[in-house]
Order: C-alpha cells, then structure tokens, then sequence
C-alpha cells in the first residue's frame, strides 16, 4: 500500500472531484490524466527519485491513480444519489427520449429500452438506488478512468522525462 499511496491521494481527490457538475464533464479527459501527473509527482518526491522514469511505472501509477478514482467516484456519485434520489440521469430522461425517437429502431425495441430507462429513473426516484444504473456507473468508471489514468500515466512519465533531459543538457 505504501507503494501506492500517491496514487491513493490522487485518485482520491480525482474520485471526489469527479461529482462535482462541471467537473464531471471533464473527468475523462482532464481530471484523470492529471491526477496520473499529479500522483507521479508525488511518487518521485517521497522517493526522492530525480532520475528518468520508466514508461511502465508511469503505466502502473497512472492505472492504479485511475482505479482509485473509479472507486471513489463511484461510492460517491451512487451515496449522492441515494441520499438526494436524484442525479443527471433524472434530469436527462427528456433529452433520452427524443434521442431515442431519432434511432432507426423499430418501435418495439424502442419501447422496451425506454420501458427499461423509465424503470430506472423510477428506482432512482423511489428508493435512491437502480441496480441497473449502479452496474453502469460503476463499469463506466473503472473502464474510462483506468484508461485514462494509463493514458495520464504514461505522457506525464514522458513529459518529466524529457524535462530531465532539457535540465541535463544545459550544464
């Protein structure tokens, strides 16, 4: 665990600031590949490590920072939305519906997916909790966030190490 813990620190506050509305939006895409950076950092500065850095513990940081996340994101976005009985999901059953019109589909497969998201707003609304909507978020995230988190991983080892290259060719 000592091993990891920049990434639990990390992916902590990625996981945290992954439920925030705007933020939410750019979870994927920015807030994981930065705490990958962020937790590497970290990692060298408790090892006091000034050294080049291999592309594959930048890999494993990044994946471990992005599951961390996944996890933390998870447990919060499912508490908030147990205790609110209410999250995105709710308020985008309208636009989920015209989407769904649009689909070339044919009217009964249509009217059983809406059936089934109708289903899981009731639950949600009802009683906090979907088991359906609890499988995708989770899925969602420990998919895309370790992704991303390798994805952060592996350019955050390559931008430190082309840093330590541009410092050692000064001297």
């Amino acid at each position: 665990m000592k091993k990891y813990i920049s990434s639990f620190i990390s992916g902590f506050g990625a996981g945290v600031l992954q439920i925030v509305p705007v933020l939410k939006n750019l979870a994927c895409c920015a807030l994981i590949p930065i705490a990958s950076y962020i937790a590497i950092l970290l990692d060298r500065r408790a090892n006091h490590d000034n050294g080049k850095m291999s592309l594959k513990k930048g890999l494993m940081i990044g994946l471990i920072t992005g599951l961390y996340a996944a996890v933390f994101g998870s447990i919060f976005d499912l508490l908030i939305t147990f205790i609110t009985r209410n999250n995105d999901f709710i308020f985008a059953i309208s636009q989920l519906q015209k989407v769904m019109n649009d689909f070339p589909l044919n009217e009964k497969l249509k009217q059983e997916v809406m059936t089934m998201i109708t289903g899981v707003a009731r639950d949600i609304q009802q009683y906090g909790f979907s088991a359906l909507y609890t499988v995708s978020i989770i899925m969602n995230n420990f998919i895309i966030n370790s992704i991303f988190g390798i994805v952060g991983g592996l350019i955050s080892s390559q931008i430190i190490n082309s840093r330590i290259n541009s410092d050692n060719s000064e001297f």
